[in-house]
C-alpha cells in the first residue's frame, strides 16, 4: 500500500509539472513577442495564403477542364467537317 501510494504521489507530481509546461506554452503562444508565438503566426499566415493559392488554383484548374472539353468537341466537329470535306473533294475529282 504504500508503495502505491508513493507511485501515486509521483505520479500526481509528475503530472503538475505537465500541467505547469502546457500553461507555459499557452502563455507563450497569447505573447505575440515569443518566438514560439512568432513561428506560430508566422505558420497560421503561411497556411492561409497555402489554401487561398489551393483555392485559386483549383478555380483555375476547373476552368482549364471546362476550356479543354470545349477544345475537344471543336477538334471533333473540324474532324468530322474536314472528312466531310475530304470525301467532297475525292467526289468532284
Amino acid at each position: 500500500v504504500a508503495a502505491l501510494q508513493d507511485e501515486r504521489n509521483s505520479l500526481m507530481s509528475e503530472n503538475e509539472v505537465m500541467n505547469d509546461r502546457l500553461e507555459q506554452l499557452d502563455d507563450s503562444l497569447d505573447d505575440p513577442n515569443t518566438v514560439v508565438a512568432k513561428k506560430y503566426y508566422h505558420a497560421q499566415l503561411q497556411l492561409e495564403q497555402l489554401q487561398e493559392e489551393n483555392f485559386r488554383l483549383e478555380a483555375a484548374k476547373d476552368d482549364y477542364r471546362v476550356h479543354c472539353e470545349d477544345l475537344e468537341k471543336q477538334l471533333i466537329e473540324l474532324q468530322h467537317r474536314n472528312n466531310e470535306l475530304t470525301s467532297l473533294a475525292e467526289e468532284s475529282r
